[in-house]
């Protein structure tokens, strides 16, 4: 099986603990939770990103940091990247119970958004000009959540399967929708320490 765990999921699975529970279905609170984070991480980037000049999607805060058009690409690559990994490993793995969900759910929460702890975007999700504008790229990301969103809503199994990761740890499938939008959140993060760059154009 291929590597899953690049930038963030790499990161928040050192704070995962060990304690074992039984596996549990997921609640509609849960949905409901995930679908609401979903949402707002989209708003946010779309609000990130509006009305930007050319200039101003482009400019770099240094040669060894990425544009808010590279941030955005790089946005719209992951979703289809861990969506992926979602519909074509962790739906089709075998069920893994004496999980501790709530600390996992939790560790996912507080550790992927985290900026302050950094490391390399994995080879696949670094900026290639794949979309061929910012604005496609944001287009594309907004597909891509739209069809998140269908998988968390219409998918009733998101917690009877997992993967292994690096440091045997497990995901099951609604802890990858939880990464998902918690990436987004990291790198919104991202998008606004480049606009608040002070080689940042006015326009």
């Amino acid at each position: 099986m291929k590597k899953v765990f690049g930038l963030t999921l790499a990161t928040l699975l050192v704070a995962l603990g060990g304690a074992a529970a039984q596996a549990q279905e997921l609640s509609k609170a849960d949905r409901d939770r995930a679908l609401a984070y979903l949402e707002t991480t989209k708003k946010n980037i779309v609000e990130a990103t509006r009305g930007l000049s050319e200039a101003q999607w482009n400019v770099k805060p240094s040669p060894f940091k990425w544009s808010v058009a590279q941030v955005m690409e790089h946005i719209a690559a992951s979703e289809d990247y861990i969506r992926g990994i979602i519909e074509n490993q962790v739906m089709k793995a075998p069920p893994a119970p004496d999980r501790d969900l709530r600390e996992i759910d939790s560790a996912v929460l507080a550790r992927v958004p985290d900026r302050s702890i950094t490391a390399q975007a994995p080879g696949p999700l670094r900026p290639t000009n794949r979309f061929a504008t910012p604005e496609a790229a944001l287009k594309h990301f907004l597909e891509s959540r739209a069809k998140t969103e269908e998988l968390l809503k219409n998918t009733p199994d998101l917690r009877a399967h997992a993967v292994d990761s690096q440091l045997a740890k497990k995901l099951d499938a609604y802890e990858f929708i939880l990464v998902i939008a918690a990436h987004s959140e990291r790198r919104t993060k991202q998008l606004l320490e480049v606009k608040a760059n002070a080689s940042f154009p006015k326009k």
